[in-house]
């Protein structure tokens, strides 16, 4: 069943049923000051960390699903209800929600009245603004009586939720006129306050919860709703909350706006007070000012619009299959900048407590928004490479507020050091500023112990040399890409974490043939840049490590019909066909394909027809097969889910890519594309009820064959499955590359594929790429640029702020 459809034309999806089988949510901000809401109103926002600055309170794992966010109550005679159906969940004559990029508009009509709340957080604004527009579309006058209403976070989430014996005690507000403000633990440690303001005179006000909601009542049927009138408390202790009271008279066919303003600020330690007690309000008024118009709002979403037009215009596709097009020209570049600004921290499904930035996600996110942001790209691979060790490892994790690392997940994932590669060539190829190598960072950000970049990148490649194995390929620490197989860890008790808890790593055997196939892939990209410079005894001597590493996996990575993932403790073979259950995993199909390992043996072809025969299914491509049944204490948390779910045997859409990207190596284009679609979730639009997630967005998993239930999705948004699926289908299926000296023109499609274009911005020219398909799947037989012939496949760099036409035949 769908519950919504696509709205390309104004980058919408536009949801019609507000029950859908899990919130479908939405991202607002774009820098620093975010928001997650969904389709009903529901979530919260924060400012840079959504463990140590959120501003309101959700429950996750509550009962029902989803309740807490911003809510607007309507008392209409007799009948309350929310535009977005909850919390009250007052049947609906209509219900809308729109999201789109980077706001959200829901509109909900009952009894002749229509109202529109739009949400949205203006660009370079601390603060979301949430326009309500109320319409009287009876022949009657209706007064109206709206409540609104959201519960203050006391700034840090974990301990917001722990502390309550002080919590319950110490939140302080101050009410101004029509503004309400949260200032609990101002007056010491903290230079930061918030305030919810409407641009109208107020009848009355809440800010204690109880006096609101009613100490045994629900969100669904707030007391002062209920009785029409606020009991304008001031909360002292207990919890917070600010709730505006308004009056509203609206004739037949009349509207009015309403603009409430959430907003974080602030203040140096000399101007933290106005009076004794009384918070210095300067700023806040300055941020209501710039917001307390319809017309200055309006004036607003157009420049967040223009904003994202801007961004989502340097890639754009145009084929015959509708469904590609608005998942690379919007949805999944629009997913890729979310990741960008989160990383794996705050979702429907991450609660924003326990995970701060990856290092090797933030890597690998960048690939799929270094097009659009490169400025902001470079100051992230600083920022990532500051977390790095001396010997080359680095901090699993790093804080956003802070920028320094974790220490008490620590580091030791030996994967992690090559994605700097990844994410550093990948900027230099998109920008050609190769001024990033120059840079001095420090390593664990101490500025005394600063190399340059090109140096930490030498170091990582170094790091993976540096920590060989018995067989030769490299140690895999506490994990490598996928953190749940924990060959090192034998943990026995359930209160443990299977990631932090490494018990034996000194003198193990356990060895990741991934690593060494991700070892040649970034090794090689190592050896180019290195040839790019001109440090040719540098390629020279990466290239033998390269070359070695590859005659190892051949000997002791190698199966008979693919690759093996490991070598465990013991040094006995993980992902073998000698093993009871995981006989094959899709990692090391993935990398070592992807590197090319054996192509001319034709290693990879038997590989991937491997990946097809075990482990493909009707939804995607399961991490491993068979599924475990039982638990295996030397291979640590995959063998703990039940089969068919996450790491055992579950699709993991993150590494789909991978299988597709070696299909391309081997010229293979109809099982890229097949794959491709298995996973895209604008294919998957009529399963939502079986899917669950969000039509719009890839999720991180999707339950394999082997589970209760497959097909069904969980973990959807924030997962470097929405960079790697647009570095697949943009740069290996439909083909087009940045190098460092141009676009490359690669595809590998399926038979059946069309015509189609590929306009590209690239280093200041836009190129308006023709694509003409042949009767091969794979190979360019003929390129020109502006009618004239080109020898190769690579499109040279142009002058800037041109056009050029560029005609691709294929073979």
């Amino acid at each position: 069943m769908k519950y919504g459809f696509f709205d390309d034309e104004n980058k919408e999806y536009v949801i019609t049923n507000p029950q859908t089988p899990f919130p479908w949510i939405n991202y607002l901000g774009n820098e620093d000051f975010f928001g997650l809401v969904s389709n009903s109103a529901g979530g919260y926002a924060f400012y840079k960390d959504a463990k140590f600055r959120r501003l309101t309170r959700y429950r996750y794992n509550n009962v029902p699903m989803d309740n807490g966010g911003r809510y607007y109550y309507i008392k209409d005679e007799d009948t309350i209800w929310n535009p977005g159906w909850k919390p009250s969940k007052t049947p609906l004559d209509s219900y809308e929600c729109r999201h789109g990029m980077s706001y959200t508009k829901i509109t909900g009509v009952k009894n002749g009245l229509k109202a529109e709340s739009t949400f949205f957080i203006p660009l370079k604004t601390w603060a979301e603004v949430h326009k309500i527009k109320l319409t009287n579309e009876t022949d009657k006058e209706k007064t109206i009586k709206l409540f609104s209403f959201m519960e203050w976070c006391l700034w840090n989430a974990e301990d917001d939720q722990n502390n309550l014996q002080r919590n319950l005690s110490t939140g302080e507000v101050e009410i101004d006129g029509s503004t309400l403000y949260h200032k609990t633990e101002y007056k010491e440690r903290r230079n930061h306050y918030a305030f919810f303001h409407v641009n109208t005179p107020i009848q009355g006000y809440d800010t204690d919860r109880e006096s609101f909601v009613g100490l045994y009542n629900e969100l669904s049927e707030p007391q002062a709703v209920l009785n029409g009138k606020p009991t304008n408390s001031e909360a002292h202790g207990w919890s917070p909350i600010a709730s505006h009271y308004i009056e509203v008279v609206l004739r037949p066919g009349e509207s009015k706006d309403l603009i409430f303003t959430l907003g974080y600020i602030e203040n140096p330690e000399e101007e933290k007070w106005e009076s004794k007690g009384v918070i210095n309000k300067t700023r806040s008024k300055e941020v209501i000012e710039k917001f307390n118009s319809v017309e200055k709002v309006d004036a607003a979403l157009d420049d967040l619009a223009k904003y994202w037009e801007n961004l989502l215009s340097i890639i754009n596709v145009q084929s015959d299959q509708p469904e590609l097009n608005r998942m690379v020209n919007i949805w999944n570049q629009y997913q890729c900048m979310v990741t960008f600004n989160m990383s794996r921290s705050a979702s429907f499904f991450e609660v924003g407590i326990g995970r701060g930035m990856g290092f090797r996600d933030s890597n690998q996110d960048l690939i799929g928004f270094v097009h659009q942001i490169p400025e902001r790209a470079r100051e992230r691979i600083i920022d990532i490479a500051s977390t790095q060790f001396p010997d080359g490892g680095c901090y699993h994790q790093y804080q956003p507020l802070t920028k320094r690392g974790n220490h008490a997940l620590g580091g030791g994932f030996n994967d992690d050091p090559m994605w700097l590669i990844l994410g550093t060539v990948s900027y230099i190829k998109e920008t050609g500023d190769f001024s990033i190598l120059d840079e001095m960072v420090p390593f664990d950000n101490d500025e005394l112990l600063a190399k340059t970049m090109f140096e930490h990148l030498t170091i990582s490649f170094n790091h993976v040399v540096n920590n060989i194995g018995p067989n030769g390929l490299p140690l895999i620490g506490r994990a490598d890409w996928n953190d749940c197989l924990n060959l090192n860890c034998f943990s026995k008790d359930p209160n443990e974490s299977f990631q932090t808890t490494e018990n034996n790593t000194k003198g193990s055997k356990a060895e990741s043939v991934m690593i060494a196939g991700l070892f040649v892939v970034y090794g090689t990209d190592y050896v180019e840049l290195c040839k790019e410079l001109g440090k040719t005894e540098e390629a020279s001597r990466a290239q033998a490590e390269v070359d070695k590493m590859i005659q190892v996996v051949k000997d002791f990575g190698w199966d008979g019909e693919w690759f093996l993932r490991a070598y465990d403790f013991y040094g006995k073979k993980v992902g073998s066909d000698e093993n009871e259950e995981g006989k094959i995993f899709i990692e090391s199909q993935g990398w070592c394909t992807m590197a090319g390992i054996g192509k001319e043996e034709g290693l990879c072809e038997k590989a991937l027809d491997s990946v097809k025969e075990r482990l493909d299914c009707e939804y995607g491509i399961v991490l491993n097969n068979p599924a475990f049944t039982k638990y295996y204490i030397e291979y640590g948390e995959i063998s703990t889910y039940p089969k068919g779910y996450k790491e055992n045997a579950g699709i993991f859409c993150h590494n789909n890519p991978w299988i597709m990207i070696g299909e391309t190596v081997i010229g293979r284009g109809n099982r890229a594309w097949e794959y491709y679609k298995k996973i895209c979730p604008a294919y998957l639009e009529e399963i939502s009820d079986l899917h669950k997630t969000e039509p719009y967005v890839y999720a991180q998993m999707v339950a394999g064959k082997d589970a209760y239930k497959p097909g069904e999705a969980k973990n959807s948004w924030l997962t470097g499955t929405a960079s790697w699926n647009f570095y697949a289908i943009t740069q290996y299926i439909l083909g087009v590359r940045p190098d460092y000296n141009g676009l490359i023109v690669d595809p590998c499609i399926p038979d059946d594929f069309s015509d189609y274009t590929y306009t590209r911005k690239f280093r200041g020219a836009t190129y308006e790429i023709q694509i003409k398909t042949g009767e091969k799947n794979k190979g360019v037989k003929q390129l020109t640029v502006d009618g004239k012939a080109i020898d190769g496949n690579v499109i040279p760099v142009l002058d800037q702020d041109s056009v050029h036409k560029v005609v691709v035949e294929m073979l």
